[in-house]
């Protein structure tokens, strides 16, 4: 039986905002008010549009970009899960759901070597126009009430399952790890084989444990793990791993 492995990016994957990361390309390492203060709540991606594009208009090149992205450090334990997970593609599914984008997430993975554990990157395109500026837009339109206007976690993974499931693939079970408020809504569409593993110390820890004190708690049916490092994860997923193969 297979098994999903769900990663959110920024501070899951790797530890620090790539989004905000990309701003010590520029001489200064910060951006002028007139751009801090373009910033509009749930617009993020928007508002990293008019970043990129200062960037590029400070005649900072691509591949100046690139270097600096490629410097992010990793979570700690993080390398050998991926590692562990390269190890077992035939039983392991690996994707990534981030409000990243797909060329920071692209850089980032093929120098780290960690590109061929990844099956399947959702997060919001990015390319770089003519004039050498990188452009990003949002990943879809939704209707979840509660998800930033460019994507909705949970609405990503319910099409990936839906569609892997046409094509005959069914997960044993599904490991959703996550740090961030916009990783709460897709923990609902989980099971109750499953597991959602919130960061220890971030927001969707706190989260989760409010939605367990409450009476109704049908939304989260999966079972939670809280993790510190990488380690954490892996020992979770190859514990599972053992427990069905026996």
């Amino acid at each position: 039986m297979k098994t999903l492995m769900v990663f959110d990016f920024d501070h899951t994957v790797i530890d620090d905002n790539s989004d905000t990361w990309v701003i010590r390309c520029l001489p200064g390492q910060t951006l002028p008010d007139s751009v801090k203060n373009s910033y509009r709540k749930g617009h993020w991606t928007e508002f990293m549009g008019q970043v990129m594009n200062y960037i590029g208009e400070q005649q900072i090149s691509p591949d100046r970009v690139r270097s600096v992205m490629e410097t992010i450090p990793f979570t700690a334990g993080m390398t050998d899960l991926l590692t562990f997970i390269s190890e077992h593609k035939s039983t392991i599914d690996c994707i990534v759901i981030s409000d990243s984008n797909t060329m920071f997430i692209d850089w980032i993975l093929h120098a780290s070597g960690f590109k061929a554990a990844v099956d399947q990157v959702f997060t919001n395109p990015a390319r770089f126009n003519e004039l050498g500026h990188m452009e990003v837009r949002g990943h879809h339109s939704h209707d979840c009430d509660r998800c930033p206007v460019n994507l909705c976690k949970r609405k990503v993974l319910e099409v990936y399952l839906s569609e892997q499931s046409d094509g005959g693939v069914e997960y044993e079970r599904v490991f959703y790890a996550g740090d961030g408020g916009n990783d709460l809504c897709p923990t609902s569409c989980l099971r109750g084989r499953d597991v959602v593993m919130p960061r220890k110390g971030y927001t969707l820890e706190k989260l989760l444990a409010r939605l367990e004190q409450r009476e109704d708690k049908a939304s989260l049916r999966a079972k939670v793990v809280a993790w510190s490092s990488g380690t954490d994860i892996l020992e979770e997923l190859k514990g599972s791993m053992q427990s069905y193969n026996t």
